[in-house]
Protein backbone atom coordinates (compact mmCIF):
# COMPACT_ATOMS: atom_id res chain seq x y z
CA UNK A 1 0.00 0.00 0.00
CA UNK A 2 2.76 2.46 0.98
CA UNK A 3 4.66 1.72 -2.24
CA UNK A 4 1.50 2.30 -4.27
CA UNK A 5 0.86 5.67 -2.57
CA UNK A 6 4.48 6.71 -3.15
CA UNK A 7 4.27 5.85 -6.84
CA UNK A 8 0.97 7.73 -7.19
CA UNK A 9 2.41 10.81 -5.48
CA UNK A 10 5.51 10.72 -7.71
CA UNK A 11 3.38 10.54 -10.85
CA UNK A 12 1.20 13.41 -9.63
CA UNK A 13 4.20 15.62 -8.95
CA UNK A 14 5.70 14.77 -12.33
CA UNK A 15 2.51 15.85 -14.04
CA UNK A 16 2.87 19.30 -12.46
CA UNK A 17 6.25 19.99 -14.04
CA UNK A 18 6.03 22.74 -16.70
CA UNK A 19 6.23 21.58 -20.27
CA UNK A 20 9.09 22.98 -22.35
CA UNK A 21 8.27 25.99 -24.49
CA UNK A 22 8.33 24.95 -28.11
CA UNK A 23 9.16 27.36 -30.93
CA UNK A 24 6.15 28.58 -32.85
CA UNK A 25 5.66 29.22 -36.52
CA UNK A 26 7.21 32.43 -37.88
CA UNK A 27 3.71 33.39 -38.98
CA UNK A 28 2.51 34.35 -35.52
CA UNK A 29 -1.17 35.26 -34.97
CA UNK A 30 -1.81 38.93 -34.32
CA UNK A 31 -3.98 38.10 -31.29
CA UNK A 32 -1.04 36.64 -29.34
CA UNK A 33 -1.07 37.86 -25.75
CA UNK A 34 2.49 39.19 -25.64
CA UNK A 35 2.13 40.67 -22.15
CA UNK A 36 1.27 37.28 -20.66
CA UNK A 37 4.16 35.61 -22.47
CA UNK A 38 6.52 38.39 -21.35
CA UNK A 39 5.68 37.76 -17.72
CA UNK A 40 6.08 34.02 -17.97
CA UNK A 41 9.42 34.22 -19.74
CA UNK A 42 10.88 36.95 -17.54
CA UNK A 43 10.58 35.16 -14.21
CA UNK A 44 13.97 34.40 -12.64
CA UNK A 45 15.05 30.79 -12.85
CA UNK A 46 16.35 29.64 -9.46
CA UNK A 47 17.86 26.52 -11.00
CA UNK A 48 20.45 28.52 -12.93
CA UNK A 49 23.77 27.83 -11.29
CA UNK A 50 25.93 30.41 -13.06
CA UNK A 51 25.22 34.06 -12.29
CA UNK A 52 25.10 36.83 -14.89
CA UNK A 53 28.47 38.41 -13.95
CA UNK A 54 30.20 35.07 -14.53
CA UNK A 55 28.47 34.63 -17.89
CA UNK A 56 29.63 38.08 -19.00
CA UNK A 57 33.28 37.08 -18.65
CA UNK A 58 32.83 34.02 -20.84
CA UNK A 59 33.37 36.44 -23.75
CA UNK A 60 36.74 38.18 -24.06
CA UNK A 61 36.50 41.47 -26.02
CA UNK A 62 40.26 41.98 -26.06
CA UNK A 63 40.95 39.08 -28.43
CA UNK A 64 41.25 40.17 -32.10
CA UNK A 65 38.33 39.15 -34.30
CA UNK A 66 40.55 36.72 -36.24
CA UNK A 67 41.11 34.73 -33.04
CA UNK A 68 37.96 35.54 -31.07
CA UNK A 69 35.06 33.25 -30.31
CA UNK A 70 31.50 34.50 -30.10
CA UNK A 71 29.64 34.99 -26.81
CA UNK A 72 28.36 31.70 -25.40
CA UNK A 73 24.84 30.48 -26.06
CA UNK A 74 23.93 31.31 -22.44
CA UNK A 75 23.99 35.00 -23.41
CA UNK A 76 20.92 34.23 -25.53
CA UNK A 77 19.09 31.80 -23.25
CA UNK A 78 19.79 32.48 -19.57
CA UNK A 79 17.05 34.35 -17.63
CA UNK A 80 19.55 35.84 -15.15
CA UNK A 81 21.66 37.20 -17.99
CA UNK A 82 18.56 38.70 -19.63
CA UNK A 83 17.63 40.45 -16.36
CA UNK A 84 21.14 41.90 -16.13
CA UNK A 85 20.86 43.19 -19.72
CA UNK A 86 17.70 45.10 -18.91
CA UNK A 87 19.38 46.94 -16.03
CA UNK A 88 22.82 47.44 -17.58
CA UNK A 89 21.91 48.01 -21.25
CA UNK A 90 18.32 49.21 -21.60
CA UNK A 91 17.78 51.13 -18.38
CA UNK A 92 20.89 53.21 -19.08
CA UNK A 93 21.67 55.57 -21.92
CA UNK A 94 19.51 57.00 -24.66
CA UNK A 95 17.11 54.69 -26.46
CA UNK A 96 15.03 55.30 -29.58
CA UNK A 97 11.37 54.88 -28.65
CA UNK A 98 9.38 56.54 -31.46
CA UNK A 99 9.31 59.29 -34.09
CA UNK A 100 8.34 62.94 -33.92
CA UNK A 101 5.31 62.60 -36.22
CA UNK A 102 3.62 60.68 -33.38
CA UNK A 103 3.76 63.77 -31.15
CA UNK A 104 3.50 66.50 -33.75
CA UNK A 105 0.73 68.50 -32.06
CA UNK A 106 -0.19 69.49 -28.50
CA UNK A 107 -2.02 66.62 -26.85
CA UNK A 108 -0.49 63.92 -29.04
CA UNK A 109 0.89 60.93 -27.15
CA UNK A 110 2.20 57.40 -27.57
CA UNK A 111 3.04 54.66 -25.12
CA UNK A 112 5.68 51.96 -25.02
CA UNK A 113 7.42 49.40 -22.88
CA UNK A 114 11.08 48.60 -22.34
CA UNK A 115 11.64 45.65 -20.06
CA UNK A 116 9.50 46.34 -17.00
CA UNK A 117 9.38 50.07 -17.69
CA UNK A 118 6.05 51.35 -19.03
CA UNK A 119 6.29 54.87 -20.43
CA UNK A 120 4.20 57.52 -22.16
CA UNK A 121 5.53 60.35 -24.35
CA UNK A 122 3.41 63.41 -25.18
CA UNK A 123 3.29 67.09 -26.14
CA UNK A 124 1.74 69.25 -23.45
CA UNK A 125 -0.58 72.18 -24.13
CA UNK A 126 2.45 74.43 -24.64
CA UNK A 127 4.01 72.09 -27.19
CA UNK A 128 6.74 70.92 -24.80
CA UNK A 129 7.98 67.34 -25.09
CA UNK A 130 7.10 65.36 -21.96
CA UNK A 131 7.68 61.77 -20.92
CA UNK A 132 6.65 59.81 -17.83
CA UNK A 133 6.43 56.36 -16.35
CA UNK A 134 3.00 55.22 -17.51
CA UNK A 135 1.87 54.18 -14.04
CA UNK A 136 -0.80 55.80 -11.86
CA UNK A 137 0.56 56.92 -8.49
CA UNK A 138 -2.57 55.68 -6.68
CA UNK A 139 -2.57 51.88 -7.13
CA UNK A 140 -0.14 51.33 -10.04
CA UNK A 141 -2.62 50.93 -12.88
CA UNK A 142 -1.34 51.50 -16.39
CA UNK A 143 -2.54 54.97 -17.24
CA UNK A 144 -2.69 55.22 -21.03
CA UNK A 145 -2.71 52.75 -23.90
CA UNK A 146 -1.69 52.96 -27.54
CA UNK A 147 -1.39 56.39 -29.09
CA UNK A 148 -3.61 59.32 -29.99
CA UNK A 149 -4.55 62.70 -28.56
CA UNK A 150 -5.66 63.66 -25.04
CA UNK A 151 -6.11 66.80 -22.99
CA UNK A 152 -5.21 64.89 -19.83
CA UNK A 153 -4.55 61.35 -18.61
CA UNK A 154 -7.40 59.77 -16.63
CA UNK A 155 -6.62 56.53 -14.86
CA UNK A 156 -9.09 53.83 -16.00
CA UNK A 157 -9.02 52.25 -12.53
CA UNK A 158 -10.12 54.97 -10.07
CA UNK A 159 -10.23 58.13 -12.16
CA UNK A 160 -7.15 59.91 -10.85
CA UNK A 161 -6.38 62.59 -13.42
CA UNK A 162 -3.04 63.99 -14.54
CA UNK A 163 -2.12 66.91 -16.76
CA UNK A 164 0.07 66.46 -19.80
CA UNK A 165 2.85 68.00 -17.71
CA UNK A 166 2.51 65.09 -15.27
CA UNK A 167 0.88 67.07 -12.45
CA UNK A 168 -1.89 65.38 -10.46
CA UNK A 169 -5.06 67.36 -11.21
CA UNK A 170 -7.67 65.29 -9.42
CA UNK A 171 -7.64 62.46 -6.88
CA UNK A 172 -11.14 61.04 -6.54
CA UNK A 173 -12.89 60.06 -3.29
CA UNK A 174 -10.01 60.76 -0.91
CA UNK A 175 -12.07 62.47 1.78
CA UNK A 176 -10.44 61.81 5.14
CA UNK A 177 -7.00 61.03 3.77
CA UNK A 178 -4.16 62.42 5.90
CA UNK A 179 -0.61 63.52 5.17
CA UNK A 180 -1.35 63.75 1.46
CA UNK A 181 0.06 66.47 -0.80
CA UNK A 182 -1.12 66.14 -4.40
CA UNK A 183 1.92 68.08 -5.59
CA UNK A 184 4.03 65.14 -4.46
CA UNK A 185 1.96 62.62 -6.42
CA UNK A 186 2.53 63.69 -10.00
CA UNK A 187 3.68 61.19 -12.61
CA UNK A 188 7.28 60.04 -12.33
CA UNK A 189 9.23 61.70 -15.16
CA UNK A 190 11.38 60.00 -17.80
CA UNK A 191 13.98 62.04 -19.65
CA UNK A 192 13.13 62.52 -23.35
CA UNK A 193 14.70 64.27 -26.33
CA UNK A 194 14.49 64.33 -30.11
CA UNK A 195 17.14 63.94 -32.78
CA UNK A 196 16.03 64.42 -36.36
CA UNK A 197 12.70 62.60 -36.75
CA UNK A 198 13.34 60.31 -33.77
CA UNK A 199 12.14 60.46 -30.16
CA UNK A 200 14.61 59.20 -27.56
CA UNK A 201 14.18 58.32 -23.89
CA UNK A 202 16.56 57.71 -21.02
CA UNK A 203 15.47 55.78 -17.92
CA UNK A 204 18.24 57.16 -15.71
CA UNK A 205 16.86 59.72 -13.23
CA UNK A 206 19.78 62.16 -13.48
CA UNK A 207 20.84 62.80 -17.07
CA UNK A 208 21.33 65.87 -19.25
CA UNK A 209 18.85 66.12 -22.15
CA UNK A 210 20.64 68.94 -23.98
CA UNK A 211 20.45 68.01 -27.68
CA UNK A 212 24.18 68.33 -28.33
CA UNK A 213 24.98 66.08 -25.38
CA UNK A 214 22.30 63.59 -26.44
CA UNK A 215 23.67 63.52 -29.99
CA UNK A 216 27.19 62.93 -28.72
CA UNK A 217 26.14 60.14 -26.35
CA UNK A 218 23.83 58.41 -28.83
CA UNK A 219 25.69 58.76 -32.12
CA UNK A 220 29.22 59.95 -31.35
CA UNK A 221 31.22 60.88 -34.44
CA UNK A 222 28.76 59.11 -36.76
CA UNK A 223 26.20 61.92 -36.45
CA UNK A 224 27.51 63.86 -39.45
CA UNK A 225 27.43 60.94 -41.88
CA UNK A 226 23.97 59.89 -40.69
CA UNK A 227 22.64 63.44 -41.00
CA UNK A 228 24.07 63.74 -44.52
CA UNK A 229 23.47 60.28 -45.96
CA UNK A 230 20.63 58.63 -44.08
CA UNK A 231 18.33 60.61 -41.83
CA UNK A 232 15.95 63.02 -43.52
CA UNK A 233 13.28 64.68 -41.37
CA UNK A 234 11.34 65.78 -44.46
CA UNK A 235 10.37 62.21 -45.38
CA UNK A 236 6.70 61.25 -45.09
CA UNK A 237 5.67 58.51 -42.70
CA UNK A 238 3.97 55.68 -44.61
CA UNK A 239 3.18 52.85 -42.19
CA UNK A 240 4.26 50.71 -39.26
CA UNK A 241 4.60 46.94 -39.17
CA UNK A 242 5.27 44.88 -36.06
CA UNK A 243 6.68 41.37 -35.77
CA UNK A 244 6.72 39.06 -32.75
CA UNK A 245 9.72 36.74 -33.07
CA UNK A 246 10.60 33.66 -31.03
CA UNK A 247 14.23 34.59 -30.48
CA UNK A 248 16.45 36.55 -28.14
CA UNK A 249 16.70 40.21 -29.14
CA UNK A 250 20.41 39.86 -29.88
CA UNK A 251 19.79 37.13 -32.47
CA UNK A 252 17.92 39.66 -34.61
CA UNK A 253 20.70 42.22 -34.13
CA UNK A 254 23.40 39.67 -35.00
CA UNK A 255 21.55 38.80 -38.18
CA UNK A 256 21.47 42.48 -39.14
CA UNK A 257 25.17 42.91 -38.38
CA UNK A 258 26.73 40.06 -40.36
CA UNK A 259 27.89 42.34 -43.18
CA UNK A 260 25.49 40.91 -45.75
CA UNK A 261 26.95 37.43 -45.17
CA UNK A 262 23.55 35.73 -45.22
CA UNK A 263 21.98 37.80 -48.01
CA UNK A 264 22.95 35.67 -51.06
CA UNK A 265 21.82 32.49 -49.28
CA UNK A 266 18.63 33.64 -47.55
CA UNK A 267 17.46 36.66 -49.60
CA UNK A 268 18.06 35.77 -53.23
CA UNK A 269 15.64 38.38 -54.59
CA UNK A 270 17.20 41.11 -52.45
CA UNK A 271 20.69 39.98 -53.42
CA UNK A 272 19.86 40.42 -57.10
CA UNK A 273 19.41 44.16 -56.50
CA UNK A 274 22.68 44.67 -54.61
CA UNK A 275 26.35 44.55 -55.50
CA UNK A 276 27.53 42.55 -52.51
CA UNK A 277 31.14 42.62 -53.71
CA UNK A 278 31.21 46.30 -52.80
CA UNK A 279 29.83 45.81 -49.29
CA UNK A 280 31.68 47.85 -46.64
CA UNK A 281 31.40 48.29 -42.87
CA UNK A 282 32.62 51.18 -40.70
CA UNK A 283 32.38 51.17 -36.91
CA UNK A 284 32.13 54.23 -34.68
CA UNK A 285 31.81 54.57 -30.90
CA UNK A 286 28.34 53.03 -30.57
CA UNK A 287 27.31 52.90 -34.21
CA UNK A 288 28.20 50.71 -37.16
CA UNK A 289 27.36 51.62 -40.75
CA UNK A 290 27.16 49.07 -43.55
CA UNK A 291 27.02 50.36 -47.13
CA UNK A 292 26.40 48.60 -50.40
CA UNK A 293 26.12 49.72 -54.01
CA UNK A 294 22.96 48.94 -55.92
CA UNK A 295 22.98 46.07 -58.40
CA UNK A 296 23.79 46.55 -62.05
CA UNK A 297 20.96 44.39 -63.38
CA UNK A 298 18.77 46.16 -65.91
CA UNK A 299 15.24 46.90 -64.83
CA UNK A 300 12.37 45.52 -66.86
CA UNK A 301 10.36 48.59 -65.89
CA UNK A 302 10.93 51.86 -64.11
CA UNK A 303 10.45 50.28 -60.68
CA UNK A 304 13.47 50.60 -58.38
CA UNK A 305 13.16 50.14 -54.63
CA UNK A 306 16.84 49.99 -53.63
CA UNK A 307 18.35 52.78 -55.73
CA UNK A 308 22.06 53.19 -56.44
CA UNK A 309 23.26 52.81 -52.85
CA UNK A 310 21.97 51.28 -49.62
CA UNK A 311 23.04 52.32 -46.13
CA UNK A 312 22.35 50.25 -43.02
CA UNK A 313 23.13 51.95 -39.69
CA UNK A 314 22.99 50.14 -36.35
CA UNK A 315 22.76 52.34 -33.25
CA UNK A 316 23.58 50.47 -30.07
CA UNK A 317 21.87 48.68 -28.53
CA UNK A 318 18.74 47.98 -30.61
CA UNK A 319 17.94 50.53 -33.33
CA UNK A 320 18.53 50.33 -37.08
CA UNK A 321 18.19 52.99 -39.79
CA UNK A 322 18.01 51.74 -43.38
CA UNK A 323 18.27 54.19 -46.29
CA UNK A 324 17.82 52.97 -49.86
CA UNK A 325 16.37 54.60 -52.95
CA UNK A 326 13.54 56.95 -51.87
CA UNK A 327 12.94 54.94 -48.70
CA UNK A 328 14.04 55.12 -45.10
CA UNK A 329 12.87 52.47 -42.69
CA UNK A 330 13.77 51.98 -39.06
CA UNK A 331 13.82 48.79 -37.00
CA UNK A 332 13.39 48.92 -33.23
CA UNK A 333 14.12 45.63 -31.43
CA UNK A 334 12.31 45.34 -28.10
CA UNK A 335 13.35 42.52 -25.74
CA UNK A 336 10.41 40.58 -24.31
CA UNK A 337 12.23 37.76 -22.57
CA UNK A 338 15.22 35.47 -23.01
CA UNK A 339 13.75 33.92 -26.15
CA UNK A 340 11.27 36.48 -27.45
CA UNK A 341 11.42 39.96 -28.98
CA UNK A 342 9.27 42.39 -30.90
CA UNK A 343 10.62 44.23 -33.93
CA UNK A 344 8.87 47.44 -35.01
CA UNK A 345 9.39 48.65 -38.58
CA UNK A 346 8.50 52.24 -39.47
CA UNK A 347 8.58 53.22 -43.15
CA UNK A 348 9.24 56.74 -44.50
CA UNK A 349 9.26 57.90 -48.12
CA UNK A 350 10.40 60.83 -50.24
CA UNK A 351 7.74 63.26 -51.42
CA UNK A 352 8.27 62.42 -55.12
CA UNK A 353 6.66 58.98 -54.76
CA UNK A 354 4.53 59.29 -51.63
CA UNK A 355 1.33 59.28 -53.71
CA UNK A 356 2.30 56.35 -55.94
CA UNK A 357 0.23 53.60 -54.32
CA UNK A 358 1.32 50.85 -56.71
CA UNK A 359 4.98 51.61 -56.04
CA UNK A 360 4.45 51.72 -52.28
CA UNK A 361 2.52 48.45 -52.21
CA UNK A 362 5.11 46.66 -54.34
CA UNK A 363 7.98 47.97 -52.23
CA UNK A 364 6.32 47.00 -48.96
CA UNK A 365 5.56 43.52 -50.28
CA UNK A 366 9.22 43.04 -51.17
CA UNK A 367 10.27 44.26 -47.73
CA UNK A 368 7.76 41.92 -46.08
CA UNK A 369 9.24 38.97 -47.95
CA UNK A 370 12.69 39.80 -46.57
CA UNK A 371 11.31 40.09 -43.03
CA UNK A 372 9.60 36.69 -43.26
CA UNK A 373 12.84 35.16 -44.47
CA UNK A 374 14.74 36.75 -41.57
CA UNK A 375 12.18 35.53 -39.03
CA UNK A 376 12.70 31.94 -40.17
CA UNK A 377 16.47 32.41 -39.85
CA UNK A 378 16.34 34.02 -36.40
CA UNK A 379 13.94 31.49 -34.93
CA UNK A 380 16.08 28.68 -36.32
CA UNK A 381 19.20 30.20 -34.72
CA UNK A 382 17.41 30.48 -31.36
CA UNK A 383 16.52 26.80 -31.47
CA UNK A 384 20.14 26.00 -32.26
CA UNK A 385 21.38 28.15 -29.39
CA UNK A 386 19.17 26.17 -27.02
CA UNK A 387 20.58 22.88 -28.29
CA UNK A 388 23.23 21.13 -26.15
CA UNK A 389 25.27 20.74 -29.33
CA UNK A 390 26.22 24.44 -29.46
CA UNK A 391 28.09 26.70 -27.06
CA UNK A 392 30.34 29.13 -28.96
CA UNK A 393 31.06 29.97 -32.59
CA UNK A 394 33.57 31.99 -34.61
CA UNK A 395 33.50 35.24 -36.62
CA UNK A 396 34.09 35.63 -40.34
CA UNK A 397 36.67 38.46 -39.96
CA UNK A 398 36.14 40.17 -43.32
CA UNK A 399 32.37 40.58 -42.95
CA UNK A 400 31.26 40.22 -39.32
CA UNK A 401 33.21 43.05 -37.68
CA UNK A 402 29.99 45.01 -36.97
CA UNK A 403 28.66 42.01 -35.05
CA UNK A 404 31.94 41.73 -33.14
CA UNK A 405 31.73 45.45 -32.34
CA UNK A 406 28.18 44.94 -31.00
CA UNK A 407 29.29 42.10 -28.72
CA UNK A 408 32.17 44.17 -27.37
CA UNK A 409 29.81 47.05 -26.56
CA UNK A 410 27.50 44.64 -24.75
CA UNK A 411 30.38 43.33 -22.68
CA UNK A 412 31.39 46.88 -21.78
CA UNK A 413 27.85 47.78 -20.69
CA UNK A 414 27.46 44.64 -18.64
CA UNK A 415 30.76 45.19 -16.84
CA UNK A 416 29.98 48.77 -15.82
Amino acid sequence: MEATMTMTLTMSLASLKPKPIRPKSPYLPQTLNSSRIFKSLSLPNPSVGVGAPTLVDQFDPTIPIEQAVTPPSSWYTDPCFYAQELHSVFYRGWQAVGYTEQIKNAGDFFTGRLGNVEFVVCRDENGKLQSFHNVCRHHASILAYGSGRKSCFVCPYHGWTYGLDGALLKATRITGIQNFNKHEFGLTPVKAATWGPFVLANMEPEVDSDIEIVESKWLGTSSDILSTNAVDSSLTFVCRREYMIECNWKVFCDNYLDGGYHVPYAHKDLASGLNLNGYSTTVYEKVSIQMCEGGSTEKKDDYDRLGSKALYAFIYPNFMINRYGPWMDTNLVIPLGPRKCQVIFDYFLEASVKDDRDYIERSLNESEKVQMEDIVLCEGVQRGLESPAYNIGRYAPTVENAMYHFHRLLHESLRE
